[in-house]
């Protein structure tokens, strides 16, 4: 017992035999919109993924990190929070992080994948959108039609702005578009900072909102190399090295979804199940930009 307090700590008879030998890089998951939830499939924010990641960059004796990244983007500012806490706790840590694009890294999905000092993918892998869209609807139109009033009381001349059932206002949009291009400009500055020289081709192509499939992305410096995590690893490890995947649990082992999550019959509501399927299809959608 003794000698296995002073090799892996007090509770060290605890880590299972697999994990007391041979390099250690502890495996998180990112997968799923950022930023938009639906009680049956939370999205990617950083109160769902903060505790994961801290508690892969303690594990013990761990000489890297694995992001494996399966996300078409979402939410600007979860994004880079996502982004900043990776950064920070890598620093923290001296731990290197590699991300592995499975299916899509994409917009804020790549964004984060820069998180990493090296950003792995399959060929057939879709990187990059590096922009931003917003989109809606316009019922004014309908409204009439079906003999409805719209009525709106605001305190704010703005308040109201790009409400969908009110006619499209060209200030508003205006107003939405500088918005915009400032979240872009930050997007841009972002990964010239993470990638620097390895960036190839003209900005006007790299930063237009276009996607490429991996091996395209790798031709221009959006990704490192092609692979897969088993290979990359075992190349830069050794045959031996442990790739434990870092879950959120809760008692008895099972394995929290998300967060705070709601409970199953709030889905049998009116309102809960409106607001269920509204999420989804705007989670469909974005998925839809790129094939999938």
């Amino acid at each position: 017992m003794a000698s296995r307090r002073s090799s892996s700590g007090f509770f060290g008879w605890l880590i299972p035999r697999r994990f007391r030998s041979g390099p250690i890089v502890p495996v998180v998951r990112l997968s799923g919109v950022i930023g938009i939830s639906t009680p049956l499939k939370p999205g990617l924010t950083l109160a769902s993924v903060a505790r994961v990641l801290d508690r892969a960059f303690t594990f013990r004796r761990a000489k890297a990190i694995a992001l494996v990244i399966n996300s078409p983007g979402g939410s600007a500012a979860q994004s880079h929070l996502i982004h900043a806490r990776i950064r920070q706790l890598a620093v923290e840590h001296k731990l290197p992080v590699f991300a592995f694009v499975e299916d899509v890294g994409a917009s804020g999905g790549y964004m984060i994948a820069c998180a990493a000092d090296e950003i792995v993918c399959d060929p057939s892998s879709i990187l990059g959108s590096i922009g931003v869209v917003g989109s809606t609807f316009g019922f004014e139109k309908a409204l009439k039609k079906l003999g409805i009033e719209r009525r709106v009381y605001t305190a704010g001349k703005h308040k109201a702005m790009l409400d969908p059932f009110l006619p499209e206002n060209p200030d508003d949009v205006k107003k939405l578009k500088a918005i915009q291009s400032q979240i872009h400009d930050q997007f841009i500055a972002l990964v010239k900072a993470r990638r620097g020289k390895k960036l190839k081709g003209p900005e006007s192509a790299l930063f237009s909102g276009e996607y490429w499939v991996g091996s395209k992305a790798v031709d221009l410096g959006l990704a490192d190399q092609l692979g897969d995590i088993r290979a990359i690893l075992r190349e830069r490890f050794g045959a031996k090295v442990v790739t434990p995947l870092i879950a959120e649990r809760g008692w008895f082992g099972r394995k929290i979804p998300g967060v705070g999550g709601a409970r199953f019959e709030s889905l049998l509501s009116q309102s809960g199940l409106a607001d269920e399927i509204v999420s989804t299809l705007e989670a469909r959608a974005i998925w839809a930009r790129y094939g999938f």
